[in-house]
């Protein structure tokens, strides 16, 4: 996608840095973030300054390849074991992370440069992956459908186009009249920041709502469809996705709009059976009691929004079940959520 003109992917690899669009600062500054080394990659994932299903397994993936160029650099071959270690503990629940990991870590056991093509050609599938998912998902929006979004699932979510978001941009480009309401996703914000500031730069109509206003609007009949993303798809077709996501399915499911999970075959896990067995990421009780944001002045700020003192309890994910799904967007085609349909993907 373009910021102000000019191409960017979400993350990348030059040399042995890894570069990534800062996204905690979005959407008051535009920044690159630099990271040198393994280490560094892992605290980009780990803090979200990159983010997403895909992005996420694109940056686990150029991290592993960094950590290969250290074993070559440094003569130690232990250090790959370590490095793989320290990446997969960065965003346990995300399945792309591990895939990606994986890829380039038995690659590497080649050489550096081996690592290096596959990492890169993770990134280049992530792409190709979210624009099929965008015709696929464009199929099911007809002219004039509100369309409702959670968490952040565009291209700032993937390398680029992105997940949830794929289909509505190519409906857009094919001249359908849509409109998105955006989920504000607390306690990070990544829709009232994100997705809304990714839908305003394609000049797409868009509201962000409270996230506690869905059910309403969906109860007024002012919702078509439901798109999300997903962190990580079980073998019998429950999802782990952003917290909140399981009660906007629940609500979808009483008023009969059609709830889909868009999600590349990189975030299927078919060694997971089910939703109870999806490991659910615990975040800093900090992203409750703060928040950031722009002051009149101009100024970057972060302020209390809680009651100092008070305990807190910040579950990243949660996990829809397959019932609750209308289907499954994929890079293949729509599926069913069912151990059936899905293991068909991987024949």
């Amino acid at each position: 996608m373009k910021v102000n003109g000019k191409h960017y992917r979400t993350v990348w690899l030059e040399g042995t840095s890894v570069f990534m669009i800062d996204q905690t600062l979005l959407p008051f500054e535009f920044k690159i973030f630099e990271a040198k080394t393994y280490h560094e990659s892992c605290f980009a994932i780990r803090t979200m300054i990159t983010r997403g299903a895909g992005a996420i397994g694109a940056a686990a993936g150029f991290a592993m390849a960094q950590a290969w160029n250290n074993v070559e650099v440094n003569n130690d071959p232990d250090l790959a074991d370590k490095a793989r270690y320290e990446i997969e503990s960065t965003r346990p629940t995300a399945r792309n992370l591990f895939y990606a990991v994986e890829r380039v870590y038995n690659a590497g056991k080649i050489s550096f440069e081996k690592a290096v093509n596959e990492a890169q050609k993770i990134a280049d599938e992530n792409i190709e992956e979210a624009r099929n998912i965008g015709k696929f998902g464009n199929e099911l929006i007809k002219d004039g459908f509100r369309i409702q979004t959670h968490c952040n699932a565009g291209w700032l979510g993937f390398v680029d186009y992105g997940s949830a978001l794929s289909p509505i941009y190519i409906a857009k480009n094919m001249g359908k009249n849509i409109f998105v309401y955006v989920d504000e996703t607390r306690p990070r914000n990544q829709g009232a920041k994100l997705t809304a500031w990714e839908l305003k730069n394609e000049n797409i109509p868009h509201a962000i709502i409270p996230d506690n206003a869905g059910a309403y609007l969906m109860s007024k009949g002012e919702v078509d469809i439901m798109i999300v993303g997903a962190d990580r798809v079980a073998a019998n077709g429950d999802v782990a996705n952003k917290i909140g996501t399981l009660e906007k399915a629940i609500v979808a499911k009483q008023y009969g709009i059609p709830f889909y999970v868009a999600a590349p075959l990189s975030t299927f896990d078919m060694e997971t059976p089910d939703g109870g067995s999806i490991p659910i990421e615990q975040r800093d009780e900090a992203e409750v009691f703060f928040q950031e944001g722009m002051d009149t002045s101009g100024r970057i700020r972060k302020i209390w929004v809680c009651n100092p003192g008070s305990a807190t309890l910040n579950p990243a994910f949660d996990v829809t079940p397959a019932e609750l799904i209308k289907g499954i967007i994929t890079d293949k085609g729509i599926i069913k959520p069912n151990q059936k349909s899905i293991a068909k993907l991987f024949e």
